[in-house]
């Protein structure tokens, strides 16, 4: 049975299609555009109407794809901007309206769960892991085996986010930068004291800020599912990454290997994100997944037509 998913995110929509056969996923294929349907939408609570159009837009290319690949059931999320914004609903009306597509504007909570069901698809083992998504408008915190999640945790930080309220300045500006780091802190503090007592070894990260964090260690000139799966990075790296981002401007960002020119202006925003989160959980290494939410949305919507 061939499947597709879409994730209408805050920075990108992405789209997986797949063959769901006997329990997994076959011939993954995935494909990105970055639509920003959340830029500005902390500025007055309300997606533009320029970001609906550019939307729309993308999610009709993305059905039309799914149609050319003879995908037999096309399924739609939308996450942290659609369900913070006042007039999200109004892209959801837009969707079944122009594209025939019903889009489901999932809770952080839902959110968390397919990230977790998805990093599930990709992994061997049943140990308990802590799962990091960071995406352009929140970061969620998952902590489970394949018995279940234990605990489940949505923060509105994110790359996009963060990047809007704080870095105006290109190249960073340190007085901006300090004061993103101190917000992040405030923010996320509780929930990872709590996970602190939870002795957690294994960290695993998703999201567009941790996979193009491994693109760019490794290097890639063409961005590959296989080489970015299951890579490791370190604290160290990380560490010497992110002061390298701090002093390069917005140009110099678009043309490093592994960085997609479209994310350069918030991936300073995502990887100090990361940084925060190693640090204080004191983890030294991160494995990086690329089976997320859109693996965890086909799963589940496969198992329940079987």
């Amino acid at each position: 049975m061939r499947i597709a998913t879409i994730d209408i995110g805050t920075n990108s929509m992405r789209l997986l299609i797949g063959d769901y056969i006997d329990g997994q996923i076959h011939n993954r294929k995935k494909l990105m555009n970055t639509t920003r349907i959340g830029q500005d939408v902390d500025k007055d609570g309300y997606i533009s109407e320029e970001a609906i159009k550019r939307n729309i837009e993308a999610l009709r290319e993305f059905v039309g794809i799914c149609r050319e690949e003879k995908c037999e059931h096309i399924y739609s999320m939308g996450t942290s901007a659609l369900r913070d914004s006042k007039n999200g609903y109004k892209f959801v009306e837009l969707a079944k309206q122009e594209i025939g597509i019903d889009v489901e504007v999932i809770s952080g909570e839902e959110e968390s769960n397919l990230g977790f069901s998805g990093v599930l698809e990709g992994l061997k083992g049943n140990d308990d892991i802590l799962v990091i998504d960071i995406g352009g408008g929140s970061t969620e915190f998952i902590i489970g085996n394949r018995d279940g999640i234990k605990f489940a945790k949505s923060e509105n930080v994110g790359a996009l986010r963060m990047t809007e309220k704080f870095l105006k300045a290109d190249p960073i500006n340190e007085n901006e930068f300090d004061e993103m780091s101190i917000f992040i802190e405030g923010k996320i503090n509780e929930t990872l004291n709590h996970i602190n007592k939870k002795s957690i070894k294994k960290l695993i990260g998703i999201g567009g800020a941790i996979t193009s964090l491994s693109a760019m260690k490794q290097g890639l000139q063409v961005y590959s599912m296989e080489k970015i799966h299951n890579s490791e990075i370190c604290k160290k790296d990380i560490d010497i990454i992110l002061q390298n981002l701090k002093k390069m401007t917005l140009s110099d960002k678009k043309h490093l290997k592994g960085l997609q020119p479209k994310r350069a202006d918030i991936i300073t925003a995502g990887v100090k994100i990361l940084n925060i989160i190693m640090e204080k959980l004191e983890i030294e290494n991160i494995v990086v997944s690329e089976y997320d939410n859109l693996e965890g949305l086909m799963c589940l919507k496969a198992k329940k037509m079987s």
